[in-house]
């Protein structure tokens, strides 16, 4: 037993002395950065440690370094993989179209191209809904999913009511014919994908079979209820609610999100 705990404090010191010797700079990383080509774009992703593959999977108009509090721990005991989603970060992708579906069968193609048949998935936010997304559409890619901040569809029940009137008000005064630059048009259809979607049914989710952590703050975006709707609909879902948070539950309280996604992640999951 104490061999087995000085092997992990080792680990777990040459893990962090390597962060901190190198200076690592997350979503800008030269040593670890590199594209893909995926389904039409090149895809730009960071690669940590060693082990099981975990992909992260950021929010709306984020990129790798929304997960800078996260990255190191858990590159202690899996191969972390960290992705810019389509159109944001440094994966440029200027179509015009663009949904969750879209970028979940693009994090698959990412996961193939990597030569990964599976992996634990945390997503935040939008990646929290390309997580349930990617569950849905591509079982077999994901052995356990933690998603937090997620929601099922875009009205004023699955986002919080003043948060969704304030969006509204984007909507209504914005003229998007008026935008010259590919940022501005690009900045929009990242706007619009949150404003009009996701359009997942509670019923649908009963396809999610990899167990399931769903999370959530008490002062979330998300109104808990969505949250407990979520988890209600997900065969094998657990629930965490996190008091005193608002929706960057991994960001707010870093240090209890990475321990106890951990314990969910390495606990042998026994079916209810």
């Amino acid at each position: 037993m104490k061999q087995g705990l000085l092997h992990l404090l080792v680990s777990f010191l040459l893990v962090n002395n390597c962060f901190s010797q190198t200076s690592v700079v997350f979503g800008n990383d030269s040593v670890s950065g590199e594209y893909y080509n995926v389904r039409g774009i090149k895809m730009y992703c960071e690669v940590y440690g060693n082990g099981q593959p975990l992909l992260m999977i950021h929010g709306n108009g984020g990129s790798i370094k929304s997960f800078k509090n996260n990255i190191a721990y858990f590159a202690q005991k899996y191969k972390v993989i960290v992705l810019d989603s389509r159109a944001q970060g440094k994966t440029i992708d200027y179509n015009d179209s663009l949904s969750f579906e879209m970028m979940a069968d693009d994090e698959a193609a990412f996961l193939d191209a990597l030569h990964i048949d599976s992996a634990y998935i945390v997503g935040w936010s939008d990646g929290g809904i390309n997580a349930l997304l990617l569950a849905m559409r591509h079982p077999k890619k994901v052995i356990k999913l933690a998603a937090t901040g997620a929601n099922l569809w875009p009205d004023s029940t699955g986002i919080n009511p003043g948060y969704w009137r304030s969006e509204k008000k984007r909507f209504d005064t914005t003229n998007p014919a008026k935008f010259t630059t590919q940022k501005e048009k690009n900045e929009w259809k990242l706007f619009m994908l949150d404003w009009v979607q996701p359009n997942i049914s509670l019923k649908s989710l009963k396809a999610i079979k990899c167990p399931s952590l769903i999370i959530g703050g008490d002062h979330d975006l998300i109104p808990v209820e969505h949250t407990v709707q979520i988890y209600k609909n997900i065969p094998n879902a657990f629930l965490w609610i996190l008091p005193n948070s608002g929706h960057g539950t991994l960001k707010e309280h870093k240090d209890d999100f990475n321990s106890q996604v951990d314990l969910f992640f390495s606990t042998p999951f026994h079916k209810r």
